[in-house]
């Protein structure tokens, strides 16, 4: 096979591409399942509740399987995954599928991208780190292309308080994976990638579930074929396969290369967006793009001593 022939870090490179492009597809299918015709359009915890239930057999066998000839997990290492859990898979999915209902998925998916700087702001508050004159750019440069877009959006659809409320919600969501990231790095070295994301995925299953039993009927799962279709969809294309090349890629060519590889994701993003929404497209919103963009490649760009953080600034989902 042609794959085969390819060197460690030519294939590490595809790897972190077919990543970026399955990341980039998931807030198109949570708008297109959005806009699926019914009385009632699903909400955000049912869609992310079919979302991991679909994921869960696959996260299940990879964690039973990386489990297999590990050590034994101790209670601390429990509550460690459960409250990272909680973070990253869990609470940073639910709101940024509440946010997702107010606004563009090409503002979502930047503000997202917030998250390398929010890691390093983490790093900044509580971990003892020391703000460098590159991240001190890296916040000033996002941050304007966030306003760049955020305006862009709010010329085109005229509605200040939904774009305000959406945006708070998925910032709320990357500050939420930030902390995330933040406290993953030592559970990663000890368990391991794969095992670590499979166990910390099966928390959040759990976590999703128990939030639609206690707020939804179980009648709320009961949608139009398409809602699952885009659903299942989300799961294998946007969630297993993305996470498992990603850490494949990170192997290959290292966090901080695999980082900026994933800065695609906002142009592939906006990109289907506005082939398969409709949602619009100018020079200005191409602009805060660019400055994001330019964000993230000043906060990855780091000397030795700060590799402990690269090292967790991994695209996310």
């Amino acid at each position: 096979m042609p794959w085969k022939k390819c060197s460690s870090e030519r294939l590490g490179v595809l790897l972190a591409i077919l990543a970026a492009f399955g990341f980039s597809f998931k807030a198109i299918f949570v708008k297109l399942a959005y806009a699926v015709p019914q009385a009632a359009p699903v909400d955000a915890i049912t869609l992310l509740s079919l979302r991991m239930t679909f994921a869960l057999p696959f996260f299940a066998l990879i964690a039973v399987h990386a489990s297999r000839a590990a050590p034994s997990l101790s209670r601390r290492d429990w509550l460690t995954l459960v409250v990272l859990g909680l973070l990253g898979y869990y609470g940073a999915s639910i709101l940024d599928f509440i946010g997702l209902a107010y606004i563009s998925a090409g503002l979502e998916r930047l503000i997202l991208f917030t998250y390398p700087t929010l890691t390093v702001m983490i790093g900044v508050i509580f971990m003892g780190k020391t703000l460098q004159p590159r991240e001190i750019g890296a916040l000033l440069l996002s941050y304007a292309g966030i306003g760049l877009v955020f305006f862009h959006d709010l010329e085109f659809s005229g509605e200040a308080r939904s774009l305000l409320i959406g945006s708070l919600f998925v910032f709320a969501s990357s500050l939420a994976y930030a902390f995330y990231l933040a406290g993953s790095g030592s559970m990663i070295q000890r368990l391991g990638s794969v095992r670590f994301t499979a166990l910390a995925m099966l928390v959040s299953v759990l976590a999703t579930e128990l939030h639609l039993l206690v707020t939804q009927p179980l009648s709320a799962l009961l949608q139009p074929v398409p809602v699952y279709a885009y659903a299942a969809a989300m799961a294998l294309f946007s969630t297993v396969l993305p996470v498992f090349l990603q850490s494949a890629a990170i192997r290959r060519i290292g966090a901080t290369q695999a980082v900026m590889i994933g800065t695609l994701g906002p142009m592939l993003t906006i990109a289907f967006a506005w082939l398969l929404l409709g949602e619009p497209l100018s020079l200005i919103q191409l602009a805060g793009v660019g400055l994001v963009l330019a964000g993230v490649w000043l906060v990855s760009r780091r000397g030795p001593s700060d590799r402990a953080i690269a090292g967790s600034l991994r695209p996310r989902d």
